[in-house]
Parts: C-alpha cells; sequence; structure tokens
C-alpha cells in the first residue's frame, strides 16, 4: 500500500446501508485511511439529520481503524483536496450508476486533475440495495433488518412509525 494513501467515500447515506458497508470495509483494506463524508445537501431532505446519520456510521464502523466520519457541503473534490486525500471512492450497484458516476467523475477531473475516482462494484447479494428501497420498504412496515444494522433498522422503524 501506497504511504499516506487518504481517500473519501462522499454520499448522503439517509442511512447507511450494508451495501454502504461493504464498500467501506473493502475501500479500508486498499488505503491508508478512508473518510466517509456525509454530505450536507441543502436541494434535499433526509430523512436523518447531519449529526444522526454521522452517529450511525460511526457505530456501524467502529470494528475499523482506519476509517473516520465527517460531514462537509460543497464540492466533494473541494473537501477532499482539504482533507489531503487523492482518491473518491464510488460504489457501481448496476449498470445505470455507472453512467452518472462516471460523468461525475469526469466533471471532477476537471475541477481538480489531481484526485482520482476509483469505482468498486458491490457485492453482489446487496446490488439491489439503496437508501431510498430501504426507507420505502420501512414506511410500508416491512423488515429491514437485513439491508442495514440492527440500530438503524430500530431508528428507520422508530422515525417512520404511523403516530409519527
Amino acid at each position: 500500500m501506497p504511504k499516506n494513501l487518504i481517500a473519501i467515500y462522499p454520499g448522503s447515506f439517509d442511512p447507511i446501508t450494508f451495501g454502504h458497508l461493504d464498500i467501506i470495509e473493502r475501500s479500508c483494506q486498499m488505503v491508508e485511511m478512508l473518510t466517509v463524508a456525509v454530505l450536507k445537501n441543502p436541494n434535499k431532505t433526509p430523512l436523518f439529520t447531519v449529526q444522526e446519520r454521522i452517529a450511525q456510521i460511526t457505530a456501524a464502523t467502529k470494528h475499523i481503524h482506519n476509517l473516520k466520519v465527517d460531514s462537509f457541503t460543497g464540492l466533494t473534490v473541494e473537501y477532499a483536496q482539504q482533507q489531503g486525500a487523492k482518491i473518491l471512492i464510488r460504489g457501481l450497484r448496476a449498470v445505470s450508476d455507472f453512467e452518472m458516476e462516471l460523468q461525475m467523475a469526469h466533471t471532477n477531473k476537471t475541477l481538480n486533475h489531481t484526485i482520482e475516482t476509483i469505482f468498486l462494484a458491490t457485492s453482489n447479494e446487496h446490488s439491489f440495495l439503496s437508501s431510498s428501497v430501504v426507507k420505502a420498504i420501512a414506511e410500508f412496515g416491512g423488515q429491514v433488518d437485513h439491508l442495514v444494522p440492527a440500530e438503524i433498522a430500530e431508528a428507520l422503524r422508530s422515525r417512520l412509525s404511523p403516530q409519527n
């Protein structure tokens, strides 16, 4: 492993899923330090606050030692540069993800030519999984324990229960 290889895995993580965790664990095997960076996106209305998502990610990844969790606003490449990162990690579930992710990677390259994007395909068992799917299932009372860590499944049930 090259010395000081720092990577950023940016996203909304609303909520973090086993698919995200798969990408995180595999990325941490390739880099010296990975930052899971929660984007504060003013154009989205998340289910969980940034602070809640940071706490959820921290709890779900407490077994990983070369990882930190942070949040940011603005351009991902600017955040990466501030953190001293040379790599952006992006997960791919399907071919449909690739087109958008490739466009974003090319755009980021025009903004900062020193930062590379690495695409990781999710494991087969997580290829269908997205935070939106998890929230939709939970909203209708479906079981999500096989899609997210137990504490997040409970948070979803609590947040999306009919009395709320």
